[in-house]
């Protein structure tokens, strides 16, 4: 395997990277269903230490609009409804003694605007980690090139297989965001 190879491949891993890290960013992303990656980003005050929810209860969505979490600790349900209250989801959950209901308001089509901004937004800043990695990767087979460990065939040839590989992470960008608008756009 060249050098030309080994950046090439190392390039394809980062786009896959950089598009896992999409898909997740994406997943937290608010539609109009009641989904537990709503609360991956809720931290919980659990004895003076920020705990992430799923790990100081149990988390399910028994309907298509409400999430319910039973925390294993009676005492932390007031904790949790505070957590979730402060974490600005746009939700107002309901608290008795043994649960925390989360009930999941149908969007508005003024906010479902808003969050297809916002993961518009979020696919454009993926793109561009994108591009700065193919950028390191022209800057890695030039300097590969000049030192002579490429020839210059090979290293035109790792150019052009590298831009279609960028050009293909982009397109796969705009499809990931193009599905997440039409679910979050979907009544």
């Amino acid at each position: 395997m060249s050098v030309a190879d080994d950046i090439l491949k190392d390039l394809h891993e980062r786009i896959e990277r950089t598009l896992d890290q999409l898909r997740h960013d994406l997943a937290s992303v608010r539609t109009g269903r009641a989904s537990l990656h709503l609360l991956d980003n809720v931290r919980v005050d659990y004895y003076g230490t920020a705990t992430p929810l799923s790990q100081v209860a149990t988390l399910s969505v028994p309907e298509a609009r409400l999430i319910v979490v039973k925390p294993w600790e009676k005492s932390m349900i007031p904790v949790i409804d505070k957590a979730i209250r402060d974490a600005n989801l746009g939700v107002n959950p309901m608290s008795d003694k043994d649960l925390v209901r989360i009930p999941i308001p149908p969007l508005t089509e003024e906010r479902r605007r808003e969050i297809v901004k916002q993961v518009k937004h979020k696919g454009e800043e993926h793109k561009i980690a994108i591009r700065n990695e193919r950028r390191d990767a022209k800057e890695l087979i030039e300097a590969s090139e000049k030192d002579g460990d490429v020839a210059a065939d090979e290293a035109k040839k790792a150019l052009e297989k590298m831009q279609k590989e960028t050009d293909d992470g982009v397109k796969r960008i705009d499809e990931i965001v193009a599905a997440k608008e039409k679910d979050v756009m979907q009544v």
